[in-house]
C-alpha cells in the first residue's frame, strides 16, 4: 500500500504536525518529517484542518437486510465515511431481525464487502424484537461477528424479568445492553413531546417520565447485578440527573445523546413537518440545555447518531402518518461542533472523546478511537473547523434524505476520511 503524508494538521485541534501513514498504520507524527519529493509518497496539504481519530457511531440503522428501499449497508457506509466515521454499530431492527448468528454474520460480511468503515452488528435482545423471549445472546457473541452490544432499539425491553435475564447472560462476557428507554403503555399513539405545544397542535404527547422510569429501573438493575447498561438517545433533563446519580452510586451505566436532541427543540414540530418526528421526540429548550451540560461535564458519555433512514413516502405525508426517525451520519460532527465546540462548551479533544474514543471503548471496537500516534491504526478524519455550510438533501450519500437540518447553517466540514490507511473521502468526495 502506498504511503500518505498529511502536512500540518492540528492534532485534536491543538499543535500542528505531519501524519505519515503506511500499511494501515500511522508510522510517524511530527513537525520535522522529511520532505517526500520524488519518493512516490502522496502528500496532502492539511494545514488549518483538525485531525481526529475516525468517528465511531454506537447507534446506526443500516436497514439491510430487508429495508433496502431506505438504506443498504453500502449506501449507509458511504454516508458514514462522508461524515468522518470509520466504524458504525448496525442496529438489529432489520428483516429478518439480527437475533441469531446467521443474520449478524450476514451484516458483518456486507460491511466487509463495502469496505468503507468497520461494521459491527448489534444483536437483538429478544427474538424478532417482540419482547417475549430472549435471543441467542451467547451464540451471537461467539459467532464470527463477535457481538458485544445488544439492543431492541425502536422497542424497549420493558419486562424487568427479561431484562434481568439478559443482563445476567451478557455479564459472563462483559457485554452491554443498549436500552431504548420507553415505557410503551405511557406512549401509545404518541406523536411528540407531551407539552403545551402538543395540546396546541392536537397531537398525542410522549411524556419524559416514560423514558425516565426505564432509565431508573435499569440503573438499579445495573447496580444489583454489576453489569453494563447503555442508555440510548437520552432526551430529558431528569434523565441526565438519573444517569448522574447512577454513576455516583457506582452503576456501570453509560449514556448517549443524539445530535438532533442537542440542537433541535420541540418548537420545530410547530410546522408539522414529519422530518422533525423522531423517537424519543424533540424536547424543550430546557432539556436541550441540560443535555449540552451533561455532555460537556461527562455525565453523558458519547454522541450516537440514531441514523434512521426512511423512504420519502414515509416522510412526505401528514405528521401523524410519518415514520419516526432522521438520518444523521453526514451531519453529526457539524451539528455537535456547532452546538458544543463553537459555543466554547467543549474542545476538539472533547469532541474526539465523545464521538470516537468512548464509543469505541464501550463497543469494544479494536483499533478504533486510538490516539493519533505512531503505531496506531490509520483511522482518521480531517475537519475544516471554521467552514460554514448548509445541508442539502440532494447531496446526501444515504439512500434516504430525511434530514431535519436542510437549510440550517452548520460549522465544521469533513474534508478527508481514512479507513485502515485508505482514503474513503478526499476533499469531501467519496473515493469508492
Amino acid at each position: 500500500m502506498s504511503a500518505i503524508v498529511f502536512r500540518g494538521a492540528k492534532i485534536l485541534g491543538e499543535a500542528p504536525a505531519d501524519i505519515w501513514v503506511e500499511d494501515e498504520l500511522i508510522r510517524q507524527v511530527g513537525t520535522d518529517l522529511p520532505l517526500t519529493a520524488g519518493s512516490g509518497i502522496k502528500e496532502i496539504d492539511a494545514c488549518g484542518l483538525v485531525a481526529l481519530p475516525g468517528l465511531v457511531d454506537l447507534h446506526t440503522h443500516l436497514r439491510e437486510p430487508g429495508g433496502c428501499d431506505a438504506e443498504t449497508v453500502d449506501t449507509g457506509t458511504a454516508a458514514a465515511a462522508k461524515g468522518g466515521y470509520t466504524c458504525v454499530f448496525a442496529m438489529a431492527n432489520t428483516t429478518p431481525t439480527q437475533d441469531c448468528p446467521a443474520v449478524v454474520e450476514q451484516v458483518l460480511d456486507l460491511g466487509r464487502h463495502a469496505g468503507r468503515v468497520e461494521v459491527h452488528p448489534v444483536g437483538a435482545v429478544t427474538k424478532n424484537l417482540a419482547g417475549k423471549e430472549l435471543s441467542d445472546l451467547r451464540g451471537m457473541h461467539t459467532s464470527r461477528a463477535e457481538v458485544n452490544v445488544f439492543s431492541d432499539d425502536g422497542k424497549c425491553v420493558f419486562d424487568p424479568l427479561l431484562m434481568r435475564q439478559a443482563l445476567e447472560i451478557i455479564r459472563d462476557f462483559d457485554g452491554v445492553i443498549a436500552q431504548h428507554s420507553q415505557e410503551p403503555r405511557l406512549t401509545a399513539d404518541s406523536q411528540m413531546n407531551e407539552s403545551y405545544l402538543a395540546e396546541e397542535l392536537g397531537l398525542k404527547g410522549w411524556p419524559t417520565v416514560a423514558e425516565e422510569m426505564i432509565i431508573a429501573r435499569d440503573i438499579l438493575l445495573s447496580l444489583y447485578l454489576d453489569v453494563r447498561v447503555h442508555v440510548c438517545h437520552l432526551s430529558s433533563a431528569t434523565a441526565v440527573e438519573l444517569v448522574r446519580w447512577g454513576k455516583s452510586q457506582g452503576a456501570r451505566i453509560s449514556a448517549e445523546a443524539t445530535p438532533h436532541h442537542l440542537f433541535l427543540t420541540q418548537e420545530e414540530v410547530r410546522g408539522r413537518d414529519p422530518l422533525f418526528k423522531v423517537n424519543p421526540p424533540l424536547r424543550s429548550k430546557e432539556d436541550v440545555a441540560a443535555l449540552r451540560a451533561g455532555l460537556a461535564d461527562g455525565t453523558i458519555d458519547l454522541v450516537g447518531t440514531d441514523h434512521a433512514p426512511h423512504p420519502r413516502r414515509l416522510k412526505d405525508c401528514d405528521f401523524e402518518c410519518g415514520a419516526f426517525g432522521m438520518i444523521g451520519l453526514e451531519t453529526a460532527l457539524a451539528v455537535v461542533a456547532t452546538a458544543m465546540v463553537q459555543s466554547g462548551k467543549m474542545t476538539w479533544r472533547d469532541l474526539a472523546r465523545v464521538m470516537s474514543v468512548t464509543p469505541a471503548k464501550i463497543g469494544k471496537a479494536k483499533q478504533q478511537g486510538e490516539e493519533i500516534a505512531p503505531g496506531s491504526a490509520a483511522n482518521l478524519c480531517f475537519v475544516s473547523p471554521d467552514a460554514t455550510w448548509q445541508v442539502c438533501r440532494e447531496t446526501q450519500a444515504s439512500r434516504s434524505d430525511n434530514t431535519p437540518f436542510v437549510g440550517k447553517e452548520l460549522v465544521g466540514l469533513i474534508c478527508h476520511t481514512m479507513y485502515r490507511g485508505k482514503l474513503t473521502v478526499l476533499s469531501g468526495q467519496l473515493q469508492f
